[in-house]
């Protein structure tokens, strides 16, 4: 997430009134450091001779809400100690400091940013929360909206990725806010007052003074965010599984389509060259071609090749499913511990241990196997239901161990064999029947055909997850037949897709089902 160069700021901020009490309230998760931060504070205000209150309200678990740090500070006067507020008022806070981007949001939401008083200092990085987690689809929060209240909520904004400048410098994010809130000149304390609180905590100090100046900095640079720019007509690099002599034969094909389409093609070949090999991705090719060339009979320029766009992108989803072997694949990769290893911030000499948690049923092992094999184990269903007793439970796998990475590698090493699998003789046929529904459909309602491809977004995953995508799929192409002679078809098919996405249990479809069906009797 990066904020636009219009977002508002103050470029020089007057410090706050020492009058009254200088109130801040932070708003931080699990391992952000919110209490650290909260100390340092206190012992910066209390160093410069000052009285400091902190107190806290925790969140719930699993990253359903923040905890709520609230500090104010004052001079000491006249050797009276003052009586402090122990949790914030709504249009009475100075200064929010929020370590993550929704969660500046949710602070305004509360009431603790107002326009005439309150500096906002957030992390402008996503932390996603479960509520957006558990939508099937996608159910992130639209961090445009905060950027839009925040220009007029608060006073002044003060907002970069202070997540990533943390990890660069080895430390965690409430460093990066502290040195933040010490560059923003909000509060009447020296430099050196904020890193002396630092070294008097005494703990990964280094680290801390080292992101403490890099938030700083950043304050006080002229450095902008910079806005993503829009993806380009210029492909990206080539996968690293591909020859030469491959990769130009691919390259010739994918420069074959219309411009608007390459972009998404080579990523399908991309993608696929690395679930599989080169020839598997020159047979997604193949098939897109096919589909384009029934585009472009039915007038698919006029529509800026909608088809064959859409086409590119969910039959490359299609045929790059999910199943065991990938999943061992993508967990025996070389890449993937370093990646956990900075993910976690584990330092060079620290021993990492990595447990899977792992619940395979005879339908997946049935589905690795050669498909004649995985039939004749099916078509019996006492001994499918005795081996489903022997593989149906839950390991906790330590893929630390050499043992276990070796049985994962021996499964990942199944690939060059899953073209003959049960798994992909039936992922083959579901998706050639999903691609003709859509070529059938396409010369009487171009829009519903479109849409039809984009259905296969439902279909993900492996197991349980697998089967109620499947399930969603097969509902929502039941509709088919009752939109496909009128023109907002397309429109429906996609507002079915959206209800299907909403809920795990498909009761969104299920009205939106029932919406259709009273709308259009069959014609």
């Amino acid at each position: 997430m990066t904020i636009h160069p219009s977002f508002p700021r103050d470029p020089a901020p007057a410090r706050l009134s020492t009058d009254k009490p200088v109130s801040l309230a932070i708003l931080a998760m699990g391992g952000q450091g919110g209490g650290v931060l909260a100390d340092w504070i206190v012992a910066t205000a209390e160093g410069a001779g000052w009285v400091a209150q902190s107190t806290s309200v925790p969140g719930v678990a699993q990253r359903t809400g923040a905890t709520i740090y609230y500090l104010e500070l004052l001079p000491a006067s006249g050797g009276h100690h003052p009586i402090l507020s122990l949790m914030p008022t709504p249009g009475d806070v100075d200064v929010v400091l929020a370590a993550e981007f929704m969660e500046a949001g949710r602070s305004m939401l509360r009431g603790l940013v107002t326009p005439d008083r309150t500096t906002l200092i957030t992390s402008s990085h996503r932390s996603y929360a479960v509520g957006e987690k558990e939508v099937p689809g996608d159910g992130v929060g639209d961090p445009e909206s905060v950027v839009a209240a925040a220009g007029v909520a608060a006073k002044r904004i003060v907002a970069f990725d202070m997540q990533t400048l943390a990890e660069k410098n080895g430390s965690v994010i409430s460093a990066t806010m502290f040195g933040a809130l010490a560059g923003s000149g909000v509060l009447p304390f020296a430099r050196e007052a904020f890193e002396a609180a630092i070294r008097a905590g005494g703990k990964g100090v280094e680290p801390s003074l080292k992101a403490f100046a890099a938030g700083f900095d950043r304050v006080g640079s002229d450095k902008k965010e910079i806005v993503p720019k829009a993806p380009g007509k210029d492909l990206p690099e080539p996968p690293a599984s591909v020859g030469v002599a491959e990769l130009d034969a691919l390259l010739s094909r994918i420069h074959a389509l219309p411009e608007s389409v390459r972009p998404m093609a080579f990523a399908g070949v991309k993608r696929l060259a690395d679930y599989q090999d080169a020839a598997y991705a020159g047979e997604y090719l193949t098939v897109l071609e096919a589909l384009h060339a029934e585009d472009r009979k039915q007038g698919g320029a006029d529509k800026a090749w909608a088809f064959t766009e859409a086409a590119a992108k969910y039959l490359a989803v299609a045929m790059a499913y999910d199943d065991v072997v990938r999943v061992a694949d993508l967990k025996t990769r070389a890449a993937r511990t370093p990646r956990i290893r900075r993910e976690v911030g584990a330092k060079d000499g620290q021993i990492l241990g990595l447990t899977e948690y792992m619940h395979p049923r005879m339908e997946e092992v049935a589905g690795t196997l050669p498909a004649r094999i995985g039939h004749a184990i099916e078509n019996r269903p006492k001994l499918f239901a005795a081996l489903d007793r022997l593989v149906n439970r839950g390991r906790r796998v330590r893929t630390d161990r050499i043992h276990w990475f070796l049985a994962l590698y021996l499964v990942a090493g199944l690939k060059r064999f899953r073209r003959g699998s049960l798994r992909h003789e039936r992922e083959v046929e579901h998706w050639t029947h999903w691609l003709e529904t859509a070529r059938e459909v396409l010369p009487a309602n171009y829009d519903l055909a479109v849409a039809i491809l984009a259905a296969r977004r439902l279909v993900k995953g492996y197991s349980d997850t697998h089967a109620r995508g499947h399930s969603k799929f097969d509902r929502v192409l039941s509709a088919v037949p009752l939109l496909r002679p009128h023109a907002d078809g397309g429109a429906w098919m996609h507002r079915l897709i959206k209800a299907a996405l909403l809920d795990e249990e498909g009761k969104a479809l299920d009205g939106a089902l029932l919406t259709v069906a009273s709308a259009y009797e069959p014609i």
